[in-house]
């Protein structure tokens, strides 16, 4: 296998935005670095949220959220391996987080829809969310219209 990358560009009036596709035998180092590099270019505009652990203030980058939840009457924000605490209210994170990329499942909870292994639909009238780490939670009924009407528009 050669290191070397190749690039086609191709102008297409039907994408209103872009689309990039990546080719190759396998998921490697390689194909991870040009996932992050695209990532962190079309993102830029979406700053870190930060995150409080013990003494320290931390970045967490939007791409490595899987959701944000409030407990009581405090924020966590749930990645592969953490909860943190966030000092910010969910409605003011909502509106730095990527929408294409964030969608509030209940009044308690926004999910970051990259992270979703799938959606359960069996039980009538609401929506099961499986994480890609295992974690589960579920849609309230308030918001499963507007959930449906997401994926419809991003499947």
């Amino acid at each position: 296998m050669t290191e070397m990358v190749h690039i086609d560009v191709v102008i297409d009036e039907h994408y209103e935005d872009p689309l990039v596709a990546i080719h190759t035998k396998s998921r490697s180092e390689q194909v991870e670095n040009i996932i992050h590099a695209v990532e962190n270019a079309a993102n830029e505009s979406f700053p870190p949220i930060y995150v409080y652990s013990e003494e320290r203030i931390e970045p967490v980058l939007q791409r490595e959220i899987f959701r944000i939840r409030t407990e009581g009457r405090k924020i966590f924000l749930d990645t592969q391996d953490a909860s943190y605490l966030v000092r910010e209210t969910l409605a003011r994170l909502e509106e730095e987080l990527d929408t294409q990329r964030f969608f509030r499942i209940s009044q308690s909870e926004i999910i970051n829809l990259y992270k979703v292994k799938c959606f359960d639909i069996s039980v009538y009238g609401t929506i099961g969310v499986e994480f890609d780490n295992g974690l589960r939670t579920w849609a309230s009924r308030r918001y499963v219209k507007a959930l449906k009407e997401k994926l419809n528009k991003v499947g």
